[in-house]
């Protein structure tokens, strides 16, 4: 494989802001940043200085994912459904997660969906439409690697949307996930939230490496310095979309393993399923979950 085919095309230097200073990230540079490097996981006041040990971690997944299988089992069993949103800045972890949980459960019955920009037919329809069609049948596990609410945060950023489409998405959203949920359906969002230098530090990753630069994409460099837009219109889609029916749980996410066990061990202490191993689950890290607008990094 040439090196051209794999790498993006260079981008240049770009001037950002981070904490009141100006700062210059040059993401071909191989070498990241100090100031990257010694706040990349730390930033945003996240809890934890060191990365939880892989060792532990694997342990852990093992036990939670077992009583993943069970839970599937239970839906099958009784008919019951699961929709779980996984939303969150770019890099934030997302298809890791998803994949944590989907590892071991079995494909016929829990599927994910990660649905490309919408079509001409599509954009045509009722905007919920195209996700509706998804939605799990009796005894199915769905989730969504970005879902509906890519109308309340990459759409009115970048520009892919009308004001009064934002706005009308804004007020209609809680009503929709509301008719989810009164048709006896599990419903979960996540959010999952990370610093702006665990970004950077992500971002960098992708760029230079061979596995992962079909992450990295143009979407990706122009959300760089649109880091506070995007913070707003997060901000405001948390308040207006977060209800007791249809709460955001929000993850801590700028340590990979310790978000995808956290969304994992929700999971599974929300599902009534048979057997339920409570020991094996764990309780939660209230240091890196919570629920609603106060729970939300800057």
């Amino acid at each position: 494989m040439k090196k051209s085919d794999a790498q993006p095309e260079r981008t240049g230097p770009l001037k950002i802001e981070i904490g009141g200073k100006e700062r210059i990230f040059d993401i071909d540079d191989p070498v990241l940043p100090d100031w990257i490097e010694n706040h990349k996981l730390t930033t945003g006041g996240y809890p934890y200085d060191k990365k939880m040990k892989g060792k532990d971690y694997d342990e852990t997944l093992e036990r939670l994912q077992i009583e993943l299988v069970k839970a599937q089992a239970w839906l099958q069993k009784t008919g019951q459904r699961v929709i779980a949103l996984f939303e969150g800045r770019d890099a934030a972890g997302k298809g890791g997660t998803i994949f944590a949980i989907h590892q071991y459960m079995n494909p016929r019955t829990a599927r994910n969906v990660a649905l490309p920009k919408p079509t001409e037919p599509e954009l045509g329809q009722w905007y919920f439409q195209r996700y509706v069609r998804h939605f799990p049948t009796s005894g199915e596990f769905v989730s969504f690697d970005r879902s509906w609410y890519n109308r309340a945060g990459v759409e009115p950023v970048m520009g892919f949307c009308t004001p009064e489409q934002h706005e009308r998405f804004l007020h209609e959203a809680p009503h929709f996930e509301r008719m989810i949920r009164n048709d006896g359906i599990h419903f979960f969002k996540f959010w999952l939230d990370i610093g702006r230098e665990t970004q950077l530090d992500r971002f960098h990753d992708r760029r230079h490496s061979l596995l992962k630069s079909w992450k990295f994409s143009p979407i990706d460099i122009a959300g760089i310095t649109k880091w506070d837009a995007y913070t707003r219109a997060r901000d405001e889609m948390v308040k207006r979309t977060h209800a007791k029916e249809a709460p955001w749980i929000v993850i801590r996410a700028n340590d990979k393993r310790r978000a995808r066990l956290t969304a994992i061990r929700r999971l599974l202490l929300s599902l009534p399923y048979d057997g339920r191993d409570l020991d094996a689950v764990g309780k939660e890290d209230k240091k890196i979950i919570g629920e609603g607008p106060s729970k939300l990094n800057g």
